[in-house]
């Protein structure tokens, strides 16, 4: 097992990388101060998980919450399905939630966490690769609005995060690509050395090589946890966790949530990125090229929706949480391992991103 720390001070916590984590109450005791604990899964992950967290916590006194699977679910009605649980149990506010699931799980749980009784503690059990290397590290908690992913949400701490890669093993092939994602982001953003692993590695990733999903785990919470420590509330450096992001929502939001994963819309969003990073100067050519494949090689899809215009790309980009002052902010790279957030964009090169030809330029890149 390998353990790291995300630093904040007197809420501060660790999160266990390992296999079989799962079956050992140690990882959990610490963390939960009273009696009572209430498992919040999903119908997905319950059959595969809950009987054994359930066996390891024991000696508490349990309830189980198994809410819908997918994005779709990631709303206010689900969420009471929470909070009607707990107060049917009469959970007080000692009680620990424990999220098994992925990101939705974490959000929804973390979010009913920080809600219930103005705040109890919780831990997150992330099954995903997404949610192992972004979504459970960090305290973003929330919901989607019909106008808006994550529009509504509190940043709100873990007590712990549980990573136990096994999980992984019953993970579908569209879910690992998905968390790839996310795992390429950090190399693009902060650790070019990282990407250059990625590249040399990528095959043993999607291939479920065990020391290679804990080497991607570990560098990728590790890179999370420093940012984090640096900027909790996302005023500055954290923003740019981003990468992606903001052209990544656009297209949840406008397909239907859950239409294409989290991480895939991510990668077409991050693609975007580096085409605007390139048209401003930025990146070579050869620099977003490298980024493009590496996208391809994890299976991710790198062309947006044909569906969407760069007008539908624009109405939901302006509901964006890094919109200030009515100015739309995006991250976008300065050089690889090197990003910047910036509204100082002209409107132009955005419009060029929008209107540019991703199909085209995928296509040339199997021509070299």
């Amino acid at each position: 097992m390998r353990t790291l720390t995300v630093d904040l001070g007197d809420r501060s916590y660790p999160i266990h990388i390992g296999e079989g984590l799962l079956d050992d109450p140690r990882h959990f005791a610490p963390h939960i101060r009273g009696r009572q604990v209430a498992i919040v899964t999903n119908e997905t992950i319950a059959p595969l998980y809950l009987a054994r967290l359930q066996k390891t916590l024991a000696d508490y006194a349990q309830i189980a919450v198994v809410l819908p699977d997918g994005e779709a679910y990631k709303q206010w009605e689900t969420l009471q399905l929470i909070f009607d649980a707990l107060l049917q149990a009469r959970h007080d506010r000692k009680t620990t939630l424990i999220a098994l699931g992925g990101g939705v799980v974490g959000d929804m749980t973390g979010f009913a966490a920080a809600c219930y009784q103005r705040g109890v503690d919780f831990i997150q059990v992330p099954t995903t690769l997404l949610s192992q290397v972004d979504s459970s590290v960090g305290g973003k908690t929330g919901i989607n609005h019909p106008l808006g992913k994550n529009m509504i949400g509190a940043f709100y701490q873990p007590q712990a995060v549980v990573i136990d890669a096994a999980s992984l093993r019953t993970l579908p092939a569209r879910e690992l690509s998905a968390g790839l994602a996310e795992v390429i982001k950090y190399g693009l953003i902060c650790d070019e050395p990282f990407l250059a692993w990625l590249e040399d590695n990528v095959d043993a990733l999607l291939a479920l090589d065990s020391a290679a999903l804990a080497e991607a785990i570990e560098r990728s919470c590790a890179a999370k946890a420093r940012v984090v420590g640096a900027d909790e509330r996302e005023s500055g450096v954290r923003a740019t966790l981003n990468l992606g992001h903001t052209f990544g929502h656009a297209i949840e939001t406008h397909m239907g949530y859950g239409v294409w994963l989290h991480g895939e819309a991510v990668a077409a969003g991050t693609v975007m990125a580096l085409q605007m990073s390139h048209l401003l100067g930025w990146l070579t050519a050869a620099e977003r090229d490298r980024g493009v494949r590496l996208l391809q090689r994890a299976k991710l899809p790198v062309v947006p929706p044909k569906e969407m215009s760069a007008g539908d790309f624009l109405e939901h980009m302006a509901v964006d949480k890094k919109v200030l002052d009515g100015r739309l902010r995006l991250v976008l790279l300065k050089g690889l391992g090197d990003a910047v957030v910036t509204a100082d964009f002209p409107r132009e090169i955005l419009e060029e991103t929008l209107r540019t030809d991703y199909q085209a330029l995928v296509d040339q890149l199997g021509e070299h």
